[in-house]
């Protein structure tokens, strides 16, 4: 069983996951169950320039076309709504949207990093209200610029309890260090392995317990066989995970990480 809690579809900037892509590698590559949430709510490009609003979607316009095709594949689709930090909050269209379909919403996406904007900003507690009224756990991509440091996720974590938090990319581009240190200082803060190396995740496991991380990768950013190489033509680094990381920890641990965790913690069942 694998349970891939981080995948994508939209088309935004550079990125073009089409629904089908993702259907298609799950089926290819064996993932029982993935949840989505749509690149269409990015505000910001990768360098950090707010987008032209004639080419942003409303977070509510994208949310609709979300949910329709989880709500087609709900047996193997779940969504995480993007939010759109920076320039929406949820309005009552949007709480509705959650209200009604909550059998197939099973968290909140943040992406401080295409919002410019950090997740312990005071601006957000609406959005953690709204998190914690519907049980919502609320993952957020870290790393790659100071709005998105793990660090501003664990005050975010830290002052609510009541939400369980998941800290994607366990900082983006950096050897994880300080992500898998603050793993282990709240009961709520958890860790994924999207573009994590197997090494990380091992230290991760070895310090804090199989408990605290997930599986995810971004698929299908590098297209739909993500999950076996790269646009280079490369290994990809999920490829480890589905092999050799099997030998590396026990069943119990792999378990764990690879779908066990994400039942738990999102509620899923399958």
């Amino acid at each position: 069983m694998i349970i891939d809690t981080h995948v994508h579809i939209g088309k935004m900037l550079v990125f073009d996951m089409p629904p089908e892509d993702v259907l298609y590698s799950m089926d290819k590559y064996g993932i029982d169950f993935c949840l989505i949430s749509n690149v269409e709510c990015a505000e910001n490009s990768h360098n950090g320039n707010p987008i032209p609003q004639n080419l942003q979607k409303s977070q509510n316009a994208v949310l609709e076309k979300t949910l329709e095709f989880a709500r087609a594949n709900s047996d193997k689709i779940g969504v995480l709504p993007w939010l759109k930090i920076r320039q929406e909050r949820p309005d009552e269209k949007f709480i509705k949207m959650i209200a009604d379909n909550r059998d197939i919403i099973y968290g909140l996406k943040l992406h401080p990093f295409h919002s410019m904007t950090a997740p312990d900003d005071e601006s957000l507690e609406s959005i953690y209200k709204l998190a914690a009224e519907y049980n919502l756990p609320v993952v957020s991509h870290t790393g790659g610029c100071p709005e998105a440091d793990s660090l501003r996720l664990y005050n975010a974590a830290k002052k609510h309890p009541e939400i369980n938090f998941v800290m994607v990319h366990m900082d983006l581009g950096t050897d994880n260090s300080q992500a898998i240190e603050l793993l282990g200082k709240l009961p709520n803060l958890y860790g994924d392995t999207t573009w994590v190396p197997v090494e990380s995740t091992l230290k991760a496991i070895n310090k804090w317990g199989s408990e605290k991380i997930l599986f995810g990768s971004d698929n299908p950013i590098d297209g739909k066989d993500t999950y076996l190489h790269n646009p280079k033509g490369d290994r990809s680094l999920y490829q480890q995970y589905f092999n050799e990381f099997k030998t590396m920890v026990s069943k119990q641990d792999y378990d764990n990480v690879m779908y066990k965790n994400a039942e738990k913690l999102f509620g899923i069942k399958i």
